[in-house]
């Protein structure tokens, strides 16, 4: 009996030993999350274009960061900025990458992102990409409009237009769906002509320059207040010159 006492002290004692090991793996790794998730923040902080400017929040997911990163790879990491500036245009980003190496010369498995931003920053962006001012976007439930002139047949004609923003993969696509003349012209009818020409030559916004190589617009929503764009990729690396490669359009 004694012996069968001693027995089952010595589980109790290993039981206990065994839970304050587990016990102290887990804060370890608490505090490793802690550390590694400070770092990448300052590293991303550090590294910013020229130009860009904002606080980045990173979490790391998934159960424990000392096995992930013995496996080479980390589940789910996320960025949010809440307020990012580049060059003057302000934006709300968020980023959930899956599947992140720790070996940087390897692809991440896939990146999803949204940036939030208002007409005021869709605009400047136009502007700077040669869209006339006079063509400024007013933003409302699904849809765009602007104002502009046009020459039609020799005939300056002021137009308003309603556009649907479209996700052209390297660009953001303002697709007209109507225009009525603004301009006085009598009897003269030339709203068919407006519509076609605006439909050639609709607004495009490149976003592909401001981007990774390798990333994606794949949706777009728009409210009178916001527009979100959507991003992906399958095939953005860690290193720095991969960041610092941007996109181009065609």
């Amino acid at each position: 009996m004694a012996s069968r006492r001693r027995g089952i002290g010595i589980f109790i004692v290993v039981a206990v030993l065994v839970g304050g090991l587990v016990g102290a793996y887990f804060i370890v790794d608490s505090i490793l999350r802690g550390v590694a998730e400070t770092a990448a923040r300052q590293q991303i902080s550090s590294n910013l274009p020229e130009g860009v400017s904002g606080d980045v929040d990173v979490s790391i997911g998934g159960f424990s960061v000392i096995g992930q990163y013995l496996a080479g790879s980390f589940e789910r990491v996320e960025l949010t900025a809440p307020e990012l500036s580049a060059n003057g245009v302000t934006a709300r980003v968020h980023v959930v990458a899956t599947g992140v190496p720790t070996n940087t010369a390897k692809a991440i498995g896939d990146v999803e992102g949204t940036i939030e931003t208002g007409p005021e920053s869709i605009n400047a962006l136009l502007a700077a990409q040669g869209v006339p001012d006079s063509a400024e976007v007013t933003f409302g439930d699904g849809q765009v409009t602007y104002s502009g002139e046009i020459d039609v047949f020799g005939i300056p004609v002021g137009y308003l237009a309603t556009a649907t923003p479209t996700a052209a993969g390297d660009s953001v696509v303002f697709l007209p769906v109507a225009a009525e003349v603004t301009t006085g012209l009598g009897s003269l009818d030339v709203s068919g002509v407006l519509e076609r020409i605006l439909a050639e030559n609709p607004p495009t916004l490149c976003v592909a320059q401001y981007l990774p190589e390798g990333v994606e617009v794949t949706g777009l929503d728009v409210t009178p207040e916001r527009m979100r764009v959507t991003l992906q990729s399958d095939s953005l690396m860690l290193d720095k010159s991969s960041l610092a490669t941007f996109g181009t359009c065609g």
